[in-house]
This record gives structure tokens, sequence and C-alpha cells, in this order.
């Protein structure tokens, strides 16, 4: 009963739901007690760290796994790539560079929707400028200090 059917922050999804997979990782973040990009930062920062699920690459957008930068935003916002799906439950998506059409990065529904939902996609942008790898790295060393403290009496 206690098993967790999704996690978005680590790209698991156990079956389908009758809920968006969107929806399962906003829901997620609200309990956590989460703004929206401190909820960016942490999805973004897991994935270039490689803390997904079963070390998959689905999500993981850098060539420098394990270096915490802003690549994932960089990539995911990428105009040379074309995201199509990838499975006929729509939940998995492969990204092609627009001219040579080879695939380029794999991702879930958990991650598109930092480049379809417009709130999100404003932060997403913002911390896939050039000059904002200090400051994303800088806020999600603070959304994950706030997340690693939450169920601690003893700090305040």
């Amino acid at each position: 009963m206690l098993e967790p059917t999704a996690d978005g922050f680590r790209n698991y999804l156990k079956a389908k739901h009758t809920v968006s997979s969107e929806d399962l990782l906003l829901n997620h973040a609200q309990q956590l007690t989460l703004s929206a990009p401190e909820m960016c930062v942490l999805v973004a920062g897991m994935r270039v760290l490689g803390a997904n699920f079963q070390q998959s690459d689905k999500g993981v957008f850098t060539d420098k796994v394990g270096t915490l930068s802003n690549d994932y935003f960089v990539n995911l916002l990428d105009m040379n790539i074309v995201w199509e799906p990838s499975s006929d439950d729509k939940e998995d998506f492969i990204g092609k560079d627009r001219s040579s059409q080879q695939g380029r990065w794999t991702a879930s529904r958990f991650d598109l929707m930092f480049g379809s939902n417009s709130q999100l996609r404003a932060i997403a942008e913002y911390y896939a400028c050039e000059d904002s790898n200090q400051k994303f790295i800088k806020d999600f060393i603070k959304a994950w200090t706030k997340v690693m403290n939450l169920d601690r009496f003893n700090i305040h």
C-alpha cells in the first residue's frame, strides 16, 4: 500500500493512472510545499545529476551527467529539437534533430510539461539563459535543502 506508483522527480511511473503524469508531479510538488520555481530546479537538477529511476537516461538532457548545470532547460527548449511520441500511450517521447531527424534525447510527459505549460515554460526559459547557470545551482541547493529538512522538527 505504501509503495509509490509515480514519482515525477525521479521519472518513475509504475502504471497508467486516471490523472495525467503532469498532475501527479504537480500534486507531489504541492505535498512537498514547493513553489513552481523550486519544483522546476529540483526536477532539472535531479535529471542532470542522473538521479532517475533505475538510472534511466530518459529526461537526462546533458552530455555531462553528474554535473549540476542548467543543461536540462537549455536542451529541452532547443528549437532544433522536435519532440514526437515514442509510445502508444504518449507517455514517452523522442527528441529528434530537426534537420537530420536523428534521435538526440528521450523524455517523459513529466519532462515535456516544462515546455508545454506557459508558467513552467517561463521559468524554464529563465533558467535556460546563458547567464543563469549559477542562479540555477544556488536555487537547486536551496530547494534541495528545503525538501531534505521538511520532516525535521528540531531545526525551527
